[in-house]
């Protein structure tokens, strides 16, 4: 009776907040009417947190007024290089203190921030520059080379079109840039009017999908998405307080660190501990000198710490709560148990969807509730396509049967889209279940979990990526659950499971590039027991690749496209070791010239 006492309040003071939000911030602002915008919410924070501290990075700390400050003088270095209202800025820079003065600064101004993954180079970085129609580009004095490279291609012939920040202050600006820090000298600190002109429906930023497959997309934030997503998510998911220190690590200029992350805890008034990139050996000394009591992370991070050697100062942490995404289920009760972490929202999203998750009540292995109506259709993965019924309509699966993920697009729920507009098209589901109704496709398998709380809230899991499974032995297999599985065996550090074409076989046979210390040592008797014993006999894997570690993108997610194209073809792989289990064979063994040409002639038997 008890136990059900505390979750009746519980549910009560979530609803309470809930209802307190909802009328501003779930998606319902009129899309060009109402004057609120992130910048505009950034100076009100300023004004209620004067001196508190805002930002630490690198040994330097900024109060919020002395932030704000910067930012307004920044803002006006932009105003005179011509940057206006309306207009586009790229932003190439890696995870700093300027890369947040640069991103302010520009939305004070009534421009909006195309945020570039700092690790492209060449064609990607040109194409992800014109995608947002940027006609000026702020690049920090490390990516200064790369943009160089590509001036070409950018067509940004003005002089005040390439605006530049000093790193480490040893280098000098190029003649071909403007050195923002210098022209701030001077300037007025006072907020710029402007910022307060600005409307919740104009675009506040551009994100890029990762890119795993293909050129990365832009995708459209008006301000109105980002405030609402980071302030829904920061109260009711971080529970964020002035109080609270956010260890932030993951990269800016994607949505998890920028929405839920930066946004949620400057526009709230808590403190940023600001990292230039995630550090396993490092992570726990900082949490302890900073006393950071907020993580933002994605899973692959917490299966490193997990992987790391007992830390002496993980123990009694500060480390009360976090927030993210993709933390699979074999990482979350040991990272929770291990570090002793009370609260862990995971999250489910994306930078252009209409719908996203939280685990707002901190239940295991959950992606949580959503406010928005969605629906679990039946997805036909060989043929890669929604299932319909006579009528046209799409079938909607049972509770704990997987489903692809579809939410509906309304006025409240918007889907804005990419800068294509071939690609946005792409994204829209027409006569779901009724003629003229449209859905957003998310491209993802979701399935309903029953975790034990009543009230009518739906929990949802979060299965795999529709691109990222296969079907082999008229099986589908789920590259998630697989690799959930591989990441048990001691040597691995981390599994990227994959289906390859076989020559004569229906279907694709199971690959796994694996990350491991020393693949000459690896013990490939232990890993095909491990696949024995734990999966059945179509999801094992045919191939396996030995890597010392994985790629990955910016955003920590793996990239298989390339993986796939180099299949087990012993001409494309390099120095990488490739074993194989042939038909009937009791273990896996390397594969040699003689066995790859009978796969490459459709003989092997499989």
């Amino acid at each position: 009776m008890l136990e059900r006492i505390r979750k009746i309040k519980e549910v009560a003071r979530v609803f309470g907040e809930m209802r307190h939000l909802l009328p501003a911030l779930n998606f319902k602002m009129p899309a060009h009417a109402e004057t609120v915008s992130v910048a505009g919410a950034f100076e009100d924070t300023v004004a209620d947190h004067t001196e508190r501290i805002m930002l630490i990075f690198e040994g330097q700390e900024w109060t919020y007024s002395e932030f704000n400050d910067s930012a307004n003088r920044f803002a006006r270095v932009l105003q005179a290089q011509g940057v206006k209202r309306g207009d586009s800025v790229a932003l190439l820079m890696e995870n700093r203190a300027e890369f947040i003065l640069s991103l302010l600064a520009t939305l004070k101004v009534g421009a909006s921030c195309a945020l570039i993954n700092n690790s492209l180079t060449g064609a990607g970085l040109v194409h992800c520059v014109q995608a947002a129609g940027a006609n000026h580009i702020i690049v920090g004095d490390e990516r200064t080379s790369v943009i160089d490279a590509s001036r070409e291609a950018l067509a940004l012939s003005d002089f005040g079109s390439y605006l530049w920040c000093s790193d480490s202050g040893t280098s000098t600006c190029p003649d071909w840039c403007v050195d923002l820090k210098a022209e701030m000298a001077g300037q007025s600190a006072e907020n710029i009017p402007i910022t307060r002109e600005i409307t919740a429906g104009e675009v506040a930023f551009y994100i890029y999908t990762s890119g795993t497959t293909g050129l990365p997309k832009a995708a459209i934030m008006l301000h109105r998405k980002a405030l609402a997503a980071s302030t829904v998510l920061g109260r009711l998911g971080f529970r964020v307080k002035p109080t609270d220190r956010l260890y932030l690590c993951l990269p800016v200029y994607h949505i998890t660190g920028l929405g839920p992350g930066l946004l949620a805890f400057i526009l709230s008034g808590g403190s940023v501990f600001l990292r230039r990139q995630f550090s396993a050996s490092k992570f726990w000394s900082e949490v302890q000198q900073f006393k950071t009591n907020s993580f933002i992370y994605v899973g692959e991070l917490c299966r490193y710490l997990n992987q790391q050697p007992e830390h002496p100062q993980e123990k009694n942490n500060p480390l009360e709560k976090m927030l993210g995404n993709g933390l699979r289920p074999d990482v979350w009760d040991a990272f929770k148990a291990r570090f002793k972490v009370a609260r862990i929202c995971e999250i489910y999203g994306s930078s252009e969807g209409n719908v996203s998750f939280a685990n707002f009540f901190n239940k295991d292995k959950t992606i949580g509730a959503t406010f928005a109506k969605v629906a679990l259709v039946a997805y036909d993965q060989e043929n890669e396509e929604i299932l319909r019924d006579d009528e046209g309509h799409c079938i909607e699966v049972a509770a704990g049967t997987p489903g692809l993920l579809l939410g509906e697009i309304t006025t409240d729920y918007a889907f804005d889209g990419y800068t294509n507009k071939d690609a946005t098209g792409k994204k829209v589901v027409q006569n779901v279940f009724k003629a003229g109704d449209q859905w957003f496709d998310t491209g993802d398998l979701i399935r309903e979990i029953d975790v034990g709380f009543a009230f009518g809230i739906r929990h949802f899991q979060f299965v795999d990526r529709t691109g990222d499974t296969f079907r082999w032995r008229s099986e589908n297999v789920s590259t998630n659950e697989v690799a959930e599985v591989l990441n048990q065996h001691p040597q691995i550090h981390l599994s990227n499971v994959y289906g390859v074409e076989v020559p004569g076989c229906e279907g694709k046979a199971g690959m796994v590039a694996l990350a491991v210390e020393s693949p000459d040592t690896f013990d490939v008797a232990g890993f095909s027991r491990l696949v024995d014993t734990e999966l059945p006999a179509y999801a094992r894997p045919v191939f396996i690749r030995l890597q010392c570690a994985l790629e990955t993108t910016g955003t920590f997610k793996l990239v298989k496209t390339e993986l796939r194209e180099q299949s087990f073809h012993l001409d494309q792989v390099g120095q990488d070791a490739i074993y194989v289990r042939p038909p009937k064979a009791e273990s896996y063994q390397r594969l040699d010239d003689s066995f790859y040409q009978s796969l490459c002639s459709g003989t092997a038997g499989y």
